[in-house]
């Protein structure tokens, strides 16, 4: 794998929830879900039951890619952050599930409390959109496999 760029990383690792996008016989769903990355598995890991739309969508839809986004959000325009990424989402499993699992509990430990259901998304595309290095700059990552 192509080493994701440290900006895109702190970036991905400063924030908690995640938008995601699925789509089933052409028409798409969003939800929200908080997040834990696992950057030795480009991972964006996050918990959802099999009974929710998304999931019941995903999984019709022939388990193929998604796309999602994680928005800094502010009203300065010298501010914006956000990165759009797009890539396979799987339900865990094995040691890439305990090891998931560890770390969301980590983040979120209150999760504990419930029965998880840990899905992951492995991104091979990551935008980074941050105004902060020039209106509009764009830092893109692209797995290279």
């Amino acid at each position: 794998m192509k080493p994701v760029d440290q900006r895109i990383l702190a970036f991905i690792k400063q924030h908690h929830v995640l938008s995601l996008a699925v789509c089933r016989d052409t028409i798409p769903w969003c939800c929200s879900c908080f997040y834990c990355y696992l950057p030795e598995r480009n991972l964006l890991v996050f918990t959802s039951d099999a009974d929710t739309r998304h999931v019941q969508d995903f999984l019709a839809g022939g388990k193929g890619p998604v796309a999602g986004t994680i928005a800094l959000e502010t009203k300065v325009t010298g501010k914006i952050r956000g990165i759009q990424f797009a890539g396979l989402m799987r339900q865990l499993r094995g040691e890439e599930l305990k090891a998931a699992r560890r770390e969301y509990l980590s983040h979120f430990p209150i999760a504990r409390l419930t029965k998880l259901h840990l899905w992951g998304v492995e991104p091979d595309l990551i935008k980074l959109t941050d105004n902060r290095l020039g209106f509009g700059t764009k830092l893109i990552w692209q797995d290279s496999e």
